[in-house]
């Protein structure tokens, strides 16, 4: 299916135009408190942040080490909801309307609200695209297919367990760019190996023309650099996180992410 380009899809354009690698960072929707998180996320974008991911705060989070779990219940425990996470999209395109958003979690809180109704109003805050980590591919005409008809990039997971057989599999319905897990496990388990990453981006791209971003494991500016080396990107997570669960001040968190992004725009 051919859908409309999105804000992800026009992103990854000018990088790409301009040589540069993607830098995405994660953060939890209302960790710690909805205000705060906000700020954070408004400050992304002059860290060098290329696209943002906003996690859903979720009750059972299977995917996510303890760094992020423990996010999605500060965040839970101070009252954030999924409508409250639409609200915070729609908050932030107040003040910018090019930086993409993509919404991370799981699918029980939008089976909960309704597909059709979330996917209009994901649409209308602003949110460009969905990793949705318990839906696998068998599972598109749940929300995969009616995502990319709303006008929502759908971003799949592949994995160094996705072998030959399932790769084309997962890519059949994914759109913005292919989300490559480093390492096996849940997030913030072991650092990223370019070695071994390397070959693995190299096999994706042979069955993809989209971009392929590596997430997990990659916690330090010279880590970012090297992975973002042998990918169009990289993203990181825990590494952020646990500067906001520190109590850190926006300004320094800004700094922190600036490192990070720095590190992968210089590869």
């Amino acid at each position: 299916m051919t859908q409309p380009a999105t804000r992800i899809d026009t992103k990854f354009a000018e990088l790409k135009a301009a040589g540069r690698k993607a830098f995405v960072a994660y953060v939890m929707a209302g960790d710690p408190d909805e205000h705060k998180a906000l700020e954070i996320v408004k400050a992304l974008p002059a860290a060098g942040v290329d696209i943002i991911e906003l996690g859903i705060p979720f009750t059972d989070p299977m995917a996510d080490g303890i760094t992020i779990q423990l996010a999605g219940q500060r965040a839970l425990n101070a009252g954030m909801t999924l409508q409250k996470t639409l609200d915070m999209a729609a908050e932030f395109r107040k003040v910018d309307d090019t930086t993409p958003i993509v919404m991370m979690g799981y699918y029980n809180p939008i089976y909960s609200r309704g597909v059709d109704k979330f996917l209009a109003d994901a649409k209308a805050a602003g949110v460009d695209g969905l990793i949705i980590v318990d839906l696998p591919p068998e599972e598109d005409d749940e929300l995969c297919i009616p995502a990319q008809a709303a006008g929502l990039n759908f971003i799949r997971l592949a994995t160094p367990t996705t072998d030959e057989k399932r790769l084309p599999k997962v890519l059949t319905n994914t759109s913005g760019f292919v989300y490559y897990v480093s390492v096996n496990g849940v997030t913030g388990a072991a650092e990223a190996s370019g070695d071994s990453v390397g070959p693995e981006v190299a096999r994706i791209k042979s069955h993809t023309d989209l971009p392929v971003i590596v997430g997990f494991g990659v916690n330090t500016p010279e880590k970012a650099r090297e992975i973002a080396s042998i990918a169009d990107g990289t993203v990181v997570g825990s590494a952020i996180v646990n500067q906001i669960a520190q109590g850190k001040s926006v300004e320094d968190i800004a700094a922190f992410v600036k490192s990070l992004a720095d590190g992968a725009h210089s590869a």
